[in-house]
């Protein structure tokens, strides 16, 4: 009998390269991973036939494994803190090798930002015969869906500012500023930058002393799949809930819902609406 066909999967933190390696074993594929060490759930590799730590700025490594496994084709997901980049000793902890020094000569030195960080490193893959393939390929049921996704539905209140946020949220992702805002009373009470979510969320609480505000989360019409594909989570819901958000409002198609039945159960008894909007919104 032969054995599957491989597939690579790059780890970073959180619960989605989780979602990842069971929706890849589902489909009858090989889980072949290279996870950050220090980042990843330990849950990780007892979900994959094969499994190594690598380090995050040497590439070099996780291509050779991944040469080694045969893989062809690799996903790359979940959460890698930007405060570990930006830590005054991380030239001692993370110490790059040839391939991320040449990609800091060639890309990075001109353009920092996330989209080109990963771009290079796709590309960098493709050189050596592995392709970054579609991060949401192997968890479809996931994805946000159009229109309400829970029992409770937005109000009249919650549409209006979904209309006057979203094209608003699109221009800011064409700026590569962030892929979350905050919206009360059209309104726009906080916007997403590098400290997160979460931490946007917990001050847009602040702000909205009165709750009866919505988070606007999506990328622009034209994202890259392969990679930093926006995500919602259950804790997320919880700390909109401990905010006084009543509405979360994401991009159909385009953001993943982390254990999706749960998350929207988890919604409804906190008393928030979820709702997918389409591209033609805003547009």
């Amino acid at each position: 009998m032969s054995m599957p066909e491989p597939i690579g999967l790059i780890a970073g933190a959180g619960a989605l390269p989780l979602m990842e390696a069971r929706g890849m074993r589902a489909a009858g594929r090989s889980v072949c991973a290279v996870a950050f060490a220090g980042s990843y759930d330990p849950q990780l590799p007892g979900l994959c036939d094969r499994f190594a730590k690598v380090a995050i700025t040497r590439p070099g490594g996780w291509i050779r494994r991944f040469r080694g496994w045969h893989v062809r084709e690799a996903v790359m997901v979940g959460a890698v803190r930007k405060s570990r980049m930006y830590d005054p000793l991380r030239h001692l902890r993370y110490l790059p090798d040839s391939r991320a020094l040449r990609l800091w000569y060639r890309v990075l030195r001109h353009d920092r930002r996330d989209q080109a960080v990963l771009a290079a490193i796709a590309e960098e893959l493709s050189r050596s015969g592995i392709e970054l393939i579609d991060s949401t390929r192997y968890i479809p049921d996931h994805l946000a869906s159009a229109g309400p996704m829970t029992k409770h539905l937005p109000g009249a209140h919650e549409l209006a500012d979904i209309e006057f946020g979203w094209p608003i949220l699109m221009r800011m992702n064409d700026l590569d500023i962030g892929q979350s805002i905050a919206v009360s009373s059209r309104d726009v009470i906080a916007v997403e930058a590098m400290e997160g979510t979460d931490a946007m969320i917990e001050r847009a609480g602040k702000l909205a002393r009165h709750g009866r505000w919505t988070l606007l989360k999506g990328p622009k019409p034209d994202k890259d799949m392969r990679f930093d594909v926006p995500t919602v989570g259950i804790e997320t819901i919880h700390k909109l809930a401990a905010g006084g958000a009543t509405c979360l409002a994401v991009a159909a198609g385009r953001v993943i819902l982390l254990d999706k039945p749960t998350l929207l159960a988890e919604a409804d008894k906190a008393g928030i609406a979820v709702i997918g909007v389409e591209d033609t919104q805003g547009s």
